[in-house]
């Protein structure tokens, strides 16, 4: 199954800071990602990434989590970004679980990126599972969201080194950093209508 996007339109989702978000418009200001993000959307009011949108001119949106209900809350969602015409959702620290309804709006055109090679150690606090776990590998994975929290098929990875006096807030950031290198590059990959879906592997053809 070809995976192609119906416009370089990114619609772009947060609830914290927004860095991977502040990275993709980097990529994009220097041409190393040709996309344009249309909106960004937070479900919280006061999320730095929001706010830093604003200041770039770029069109945003506040919708509540909470006293929504699921579907309620998926709806406004995907009512902004299809009137934003968004081709492709980018979560950029969206804590929040996408519905069935998004997914089936968006079907393999919805990308998450965790702090973590993927099948390991998914859901929250990665990098402190990872050490605790004693690996000598950590990493992060952009990936396809899917029905399963953090297990949809696998776009691109990144490995880091897990040094032995690393803290979690050490390694965290040496994660950090690659998430913001490859997270534009799996993005251009969707975007460049090569890659298909086989089963759950991610194949780029030329």
């Amino acid at each position: 199954m070809k995976i192609q996007p119906k416009n370089r339109k990114l619609g772009i989702l947060l609830s914290g800071r927004g860095s991977n978000f502040e990275a993709i418009v980097t990529s994009i200001a220097y041409r190393s990602l040709e996309a344009e993000i249309s909106v960004v959307i937070s479900n919280v009011e006061t999320a730095p990434g929001l706010a830093r949108a604003r200041e770039l001119g770029i069109p945003t949106a506040y919708v509540p989590s909470k006293g929504n209900s699921r579907e309620q809350f998926d709806s406004q969602l995907l009512e902004i970004l299809q009137s934003h015409d968004v081709g492709l959702v980018i979560l950029a620290g969206f804590m929040r679980i996408v519905g069935r309804s998004m997914i089936e709006a968006y079907p393999n055109l919805i990308l998450n990126i965790h702090p973590a090679l993927l099948p390991s150690f998914p859901g929250l606090d990665v990098q402190k599972q990872a050490l605790l776990y004693g690996v000598k590998i950590a990493g992060c994975t952009v990936h396809i969201v899917s029905d399963t929290v953090d297990g949809g098929p696998i776009v691109l990875q990144a490995a880091v080194p897990v040094e032995n006096d690393d803290s979690v807030e050490v390694l965290s950031a040496r994660i950090l950093k690659e998430e913001h290198r490859i997270y534009s590059q799996a993005i251009a990959l969707l975007l460049s209508g090569h890659c298909e879906l086989q089963g759950r592997r991610i194949i780029v053809r030329d």
